[in-house]
C-alpha cells in the first residue's frame, strides 16, 4: 500500500526547524473564567458541584510533538507517548509502513520546570491501515503498557484521518521504555473483536486508561479500566468525518487486572454493559454485549478521564473535533461514579483554538482536588493547512501544553 502523508507529520515536518522547547510563562493573561456554551442539543444536565474552570494563566510548553498522556509510576516519575513531531531530537512520524510512535520519561514535580529525558521511538506497520497512533499508556507495578490504533485518510477528501481502524494492543517494557517487548496482535488482527477493516464502526478506537494516580492507587478495584470514543449502528444525519481520531458518537468503558499476561489478552476484559434494573452497572467478558455508557450523536470524540481523588470526583474531557480539520470544542464532566451518570463541568467553545488529546494529570493535582493541569496539544492544521488559529488559551500550541486551571464551586472533603 502506498503511503499516506499524515497531516500531523506534515506539520511537524514544518515545525522541524523549531527546536525543542521547555520554557514556561507565568501571567500571560489575567485569570479567566472560560464561559461554557454548549450547544442547543446538549445532552448533560449541569454540575452543581464542580461549575467551570478558571484560567490561572500559568502555563508551560514541552517538545515539538502531539499525544501527551503521562502515566504516574510508584517511582514517581511520569512516562508518556508522543508522536508526529520532534522531542530532544529525536523525531517520529505515524504514517506509511515504517511509522513509529515515541516514548519519554518526564522529571520533576513543577509543570513549570520539567525535563523530558530518556527519549526514544518504537515501529509499528499500520497495513492495512495508513497511519498507527499512541492510545491507552499504563504504569503499574514497574511495567509500562503502551497501546496503538490505526487511522485511515480517504484519498481525496483532506478530512484528516477519518477512518478510524482498530486498537490494535499493547506492546510492553519492564525497565521504563530501554528495551520493548510487541504485541502480539497486528491492525489487522486486534485485541478487540473490532470490524473488519472498512466493514463497520469500531467501539473501542482508541482507549486511553482512566488516570487513578501514583501506581493506579485510587483504583476502586485494583482494576485498569480504559474509555474509548467509538460509534454503533446507523448515523441518521452524519456529519463529515464522523467517526475518526477526533469525532464519534459514543463512550465506551472496558477494565482488567493489569499484568503482562492479561494486558493483551481480549478474554481478560470485561466491557460495560449496561445498567441492571436497579441502576447498577453490568459487566461482561463477551465483546457482543458491550453498549455506550454515554451518547451524543455528532458531539463526541477523544476522550481521557482522571479520578480527582481528594474531591473524590470522576473528571472526564471530550473533545468533538467537529469536521476534523477545523475548531475544536472541548468540554469536561464531572461524576462520583466511574460509570456515571455524568454532569457538564463547563462546554469550551474553540478551546485552543483547535485543543486536542486534553487530559488532567494526576500528578499536578492540588492536595484539596480544586486546582489542576490541563493537558494538551493544539492548531496542527496551522502547519499542515495553512490555517492561522489562535493561541488561545496563551500557551497554546503543537507541543505539550500545560495549563493550570481551578475548578470553580469544588466543595470541600
Amino acid at each position: 500500500m502506498t503511503a499516506l502523508k499524515s497531516p500531523l507529520a506534515a506539520c511537524f515536518l514544518l515545525l522541524a526547524a523549531r527546536p525543542c522547547i521547555a520554557q514556561s510563562a507565568s501571567g500571560d493573561f489575567a485569570r479567566r473564567v472560560w464561559p461554557s456554551e454548549p450547544p442547543p442539543d446538549n445532552a448533560f444536565a449541569p454540575s452543581t458541584e464542580i461549575t467551570g474552570l478558571a484560567f490561572t494563566g500559568r502555563n508551560a510548553q514541552y517538545g515539538g510533538a502531539d499525544t501527551w498522556y503521562p502515566s504516574w509510576a510508584a517511582n514517581g516519575k511520569l512516562y508518556s507517548p508522543w508522536t508526529d513531531g520532534k522531542v530532544n531530537g529525536v523525531d517520529s512520524t505515524s504514517a506509511g509502513a515504517k511509522a513509529t510512535t515515541g516514548y519519554a520519561t518526564i522529571l520533576g514535580d513543577d509543570p513549570l520546570h520539567l525535563t523530558i529525558t530518556d527519549v526514544g521511538i518504537y515501529p509499528g506497520d499500520p497495513a492495512p491501515y495508513g497511519g498507527r497512533y499512541p492510545a491507552g499508556s499504563l504504569v503499574k507495578g514497574g511495567v509500562w503498557y503502551y497501546g496503538t490504533y490505526s487511522l485511515y485518510e480517504t484519498p481525496g477528501k483532506h478530512l484528516n484521518w477519518d477512518v478510524l481502524g482498530p486498537f490494535v494492543g499493547f506492546r510492553y517494557s519492564t525497565d521504563y521504555g530501554r528495551t520493548w517487548h510487541d504485541t502480539k496482535h497486528t491492525p489487522a488482527h486486534p485485541l478487540f473483536p473490532e470490524p473488519d477493516h472498512f466493514a463497520g464502526k469500531v467501539k473501542m478506537g482508541v482507549p486511553h486508561f482512566v488516570d487513578f494516580g501514583r501506581d493506579m492507587e485510587n483504583s476502586p478495584d485494583g482494576k485498569a479500566y480504559l474509555v474509548a470514543h467509538g460509534a454503533s449502528g446507523a448515523n441518521p444525519a452524519p456529519r463529515e468525518a464522523s467517526l475518526s481520531w477526533i469525532t464519534a458518537d459514543e463512550i465506551y468503558l472496558a477494565r482488567v487486572t493489569p499484568s503482562i499476561r492479561t494486558m493483551d489478552d481480549a478474554s481478560a476484559y470485561e466491557f460495560y454493559a449496561g445498567n441492571d434494573a436497579k441502576g447498577s452497572p453490568l459487566w461482561s467478558h463477551d465483546f457482543g454485549k458491550i453498549k455506550p455508557f454515554i451518547t451524543w450523536n455528532n458531539r463526541m470524540g477523544c476522550v481521557t478521564m482522571t479520578y480527582d481523588a481528594p474531591l473524590k470526583k470522576y473528571l472526564m474531557v471530550v473533545t468533538d473535533g467537529g469536521t476534523a480539520i477545523a475548531k475544536f470544542n472541548t468540554y469536561v464532566l464531572e461524576s462520583s461514579q466511574i460509570t456515571g451518570p455524568f454532569k457538564l463541568v463547563t462546554y469550551m467553545k474553540d478551546f485552543g483554538e483547535q485543543g486536542y488529546f486534553a487530559n488532567f494529570p494526576s500528578k499536578f493535582i492540588s492536595a484539596d482536588g480544586k486546582r489542576a493541569w490541563l493537558s494538551y496539544s493544539a492548531n496542527f492544521t496551522n502547519g499542515y493547512l495553512g490555517t492561522s488559529y489562535k493561541a488561545d488559551p496563551p500557551g497554546s500550541g503543537y507541543w505539550w501544553t500545560l495549563q493550570e486551571v481551578e475548578l470553580l464551586g469544588a466543595p470541600a472533603r
